[in-house]
């Protein structure tokens, strides 16, 4: 393994991340098969590389060094590899939400809906856009297990960490699947927070620091430390986010704060303030909660709702107690002292965050 002086600032790895994934890419422009348009593989470099907080590569590399193992570009492209299942993830989650905005830009599947509806192609632009960016989700997929397997490591420390990486799959399809249940079902508390677990927090926290420390050959405990830590940062995260999607700034998190509104998306926060509404906020919820024509008035109206309930209130205490449940975790671990202070700093980072 080629092993080099590692630079620990956040910014210089996602440097590192973005050059292996651009590289990687490139490397499969040739291999395009004849006769299938180009424009599939430049809009999915576009997206891949437009954009992103990379911190399912940076909790993968952290893993990964807390194990004690070194810097390298193995580990920088093993890492750089989740992005590209995050890239699937995202397509299909935007798909089933019906989201037309990611990162400021549009969405895959209405990049293509809107490009056949201007080159005036017959049959129906949304289905085309829908069908297209499936394709590309599948796509993204199968180049994410291949650059995980062509990352330079051994084929014995590669096989350790995939297992968890399968894993990792099939919980968010999974937590996809108690997403699409949970909006025709009870919509309790419960049932919202096994959904973020399943769907966003372990795959976002919690499996990629198991899939660098399984890596480097982490013996049980730290594997099993490593998930103390990361399933509560992982709920926090994905509570933030939340928030972030009804009361952010769509300037800075490039989504708009209707979308979560108007599909009815059932989170945390909206079945806290359901549960806490009296009659008439009630009455309103039901009338303007995933209501696919709400306007700008009817979502301050709502915000007004959850503010009111102290719903969001309640959320932000959610993420302070889950947050320092997974920082309480993280000191009691045995991990490398440099690993210990940059999952800190990645903590706060991913807690306090605008977008």
């Amino acid at each position: 393994m080629t092993v080099t002086v590692a630079p620990t600032d956040a910014s210089e790895l996602r440097a590192r991340f973005d050059a292996e994934l651009a590289g990687f890419l490139d490397r499969q422009g040739p291999d395009w098969p004849d006769g299938a348009p180009r424009g599939v593989f430049t809009a999915l470099q576009r997206f891949v590389l437009a954009g992103g907080k990379r911190i399912r590569p940076l909790f993968c590399y952290w893993g990964w060094r807390g194990a004690g193992a070194a810097d390298g570009t193995p580990i920088v492209v093993a890492a750089a590899a989740l992005e590209l299942f995050h890239a699937f993830a995202l397509i299909h989650d935007d798909i089933l939400d019906g989201s037309d905005r990611r990162r400021g830009e549009p969405s895959v599947h209405r990049l293509f809906a809107d490009l056949h509806a201007r080159s005036s192609w017959r049959g129906d632009p949304e289905a085309y856009g829908r069908n297209t960016a499936l394709l590309c989700g599948d796509l993204c997929a199968a180049w994410s297990d291949q650059m995980f397997h062509e990352c330079g490591l051994s084929t014995e420390e590669v096989h350790r960490g995939y297992s968890v990486f399968a894993l990792m799959r099939t919980e968010v399809i999974a937590g996809e699947y108690l997403d699409l249940v949970s909006g025709v079902g009870d919509g309790s508390v419960a049932s919202a927070l096994t959904v973020i677990r399943m769907k966003a927090a372990r795959y976002t926290v919690t499996r990629p620091l198991q899939i660098g420390a399984a890596l480097a050959g982490a013996e049980p405990e730290l594997i099993a430390a490593l998930g103390e830590f990361g399933d509560p940062l992982g709920d926090a995260f994905q509570l933030r986010d939340d928030v972030l999607g009804v009361f952010g700034d769509p300037a800075v998190t490039g989504k708009s704060v209707l979308d979560d509104l108007r599909e009815g998306k059932p989170t945390v926060m909206m079945a806290l303030a359901r549960s806490a509404a009296d009659r008439p906020q009630t009455l309103r919820l039901r009338e303007l909660f995933g209501n696919p024509a709400l306007d700008a008035e009817g979502a301050a109206e709502l915000r007004e709702i959850i503010e009111a309930t102290g719903a969001r209130e309640r959320i932000e205490q959610m993420i302070r107690v889950r947050t320092e449940a997974a920082l309480a975790a993280l000191e009691s671990a045995v991990l490398a002292d440099e690993a210990r202070s940059a999952l800190v700093a990645l903590a706060g980072q991913a807690i306090d965050r605008r977008a």
